[in-house]
């Protein structure tokens, strides 16, 4: 399981030494990525997250709703907690703690979920469904907190008032909604509600850019890692535990509580306890947000779910 995991492990660790490697040598402006940034986060993810939604049938959709509770629930309950943590303990500026949070609360569903549950439950459709809406979830569900903080931060400096955050809560909204990371995969999910399926040619045009998507985001996030120094302390240590150990033990707890079983409990619990994902990172560098804790939170929960993910496959192997 180890060889699966490593290997699972393996082009995310290389694509981005690539794109580190392209970054210190000069290749690539690694000061200023914002071509590239808009590439992955306009057009390649967006397209793979939406072609992953619309594809979903409802009915599957429907079926998985445990799945969804789970995994909302535990990512809520992480990105509430960390966030309080970072802004009120730690001293953290919002933007800082809206990227490191939703890098430690939403896992790297698109990177590592289907060979990791391929390998435990068997590579089938019903596998593929659970992470297509898995990947739904955080887009649709998770990542709009995030934009929110980071708009309503980048309004305030443009001279609105920390007083009207209220009255600006439906501009940002808004904002947030419009980005392409975020009406994409919603896109696809109110299709497939109303059972509308999309023109093959159309996919199939969109498809290089799905397929592109992953890649050019670890491609992206080595670029950033590259102009950085990266340092491990207080913060990033608690980061990396939380993802890689507290999280997966909320998702335990909340599908034991569902009364959950079999192959879903199983998924519930393995998507919540793969590491970190790189769309605080991304998101954060769109907006001009450095978070150095947040990058090494990416690199340490990486290396550490060599070890804790066969320890959470074989606790769950008796579910």
């Amino acid at each position: 399981m180890t060889y699966v995991i490593v290997h699972a492990l393996a082009p995310i660790f290389i694509i981005m030494l690539l794109g580190f490697y392209a970054g210190k040598a000069k290749m690539v402006d690694n000061h200023n990525v914002s071509l590239l940034n808009i590439f992955v986060m306009d057009f390649a993810l967006p397209a793979a997250l939406f072609a992953a939604t619309v594809q979903t049938p409802w009915s599957g959709i429907v079926q998985q709703w445990p799945l969804v509770v789970v995994l909302t629930l535990a990512m809520w309950i992480t990105y509430g907690a960390i966030y309080l943590l970072c802004t009120k303990v730690f001293g953290k500026t919002p933007q800082d703690a809206a990227v490191l949070t939703l890098t430690v609360a939403l896992p790297n569903y698109a990177a590592l979920g289907l060979p990791i549950l391929s390998s435990v439950l068997g590579d089938g459709s019903t596998t593929s469904l659970s992470v297509a809406v898995s990947i739904a979830c955080g887009s649709v569900l998770m990542t709009p907190f995030c934009l929110l903080i980071l708009e309503r931060e980048k309004a305030l400096k443009a001279g609105g008032d920390a007083g009207s955050s209220l009255a600006m809560l439906p501009v940002l909204m808004w904002r947030s909604v419009t980005k392409p990371i975020v009406w994409g995969p919603l896109l696809g999910v109110v299709l497939s509600a109303f059972g509308l399926r999309m023109p093959e040619l159309l996919l199939t045009s969109i498809k290089p850019l799905g397929l592109a998507a992953t890649a050019a985001a670890l491609f992206l996030t080595g670029v950033i890692l590259s102009a950085r120094q990266l340092k491990i302390n207080r913060v990033v240590i608690i980061g990396s535990l939380v993802t890689m150990l507290v999280q997966p033990f909320i998702a335990w707890g909340l599908v034991l509580m569902l009364g959950i079983h079999g192959s879903l409990a199983i998924t519930a619990i393995l998507m919540v306890a793969l590491s970190a994902g790189f769309f605080g990172v991304v998101f954060g560098n769109r907006f001009g947000v450095e978070s150095p804790d947040a990058e090494a939170t990416l690199l340490i929960s990486s290396v550490l779910c060599i070890v804790t993910l066969p320890l959470f496959i074989s606790l769950t192997a008796g579910i």
